[in-house]
């Protein structure tokens, strides 16, 4: 069984490099039955800046949720705290 660093270990390297950031932290973690429950803090181009057309070094705080398996394979993830726009 993973320890509790080996699986924010992971994390942080998922998301490293499927959002291409420099910067993850880690500020939850919590076993569950068939794996794990994590948080991360990423800090991101400004998607609002960005699309207007401005060059900045604004940045956007983002929290991820990750699940993981008991073998830190990673299971899903998504940015918390941005509900859908439905029409």
């Amino acid at each position: 069984m993973a320890s509790v660093g080996e699986a924010g270990q992971a994390v942080v390297a998922f998301l490293k490099k499927t959002l291409n950031v420099e910067d993850v932290k880690v500020i939850k973690a919590a076993k569950v039955d068939e794996g794990w429950e994590m948080e991360a803090e990423v800090y991101e181009e400004s998607a609002f800046i960005k699309s207007i057309g401005l060059a900045s070094k604004v940045q956007d705080r983002n929290v991820y949720g990750v699940k993981l398996s008991d073998s830190l394979e990673v299971e899903s993830y998504e940015r918390q705290g941005h509900p859908v726009l439905t029409e």
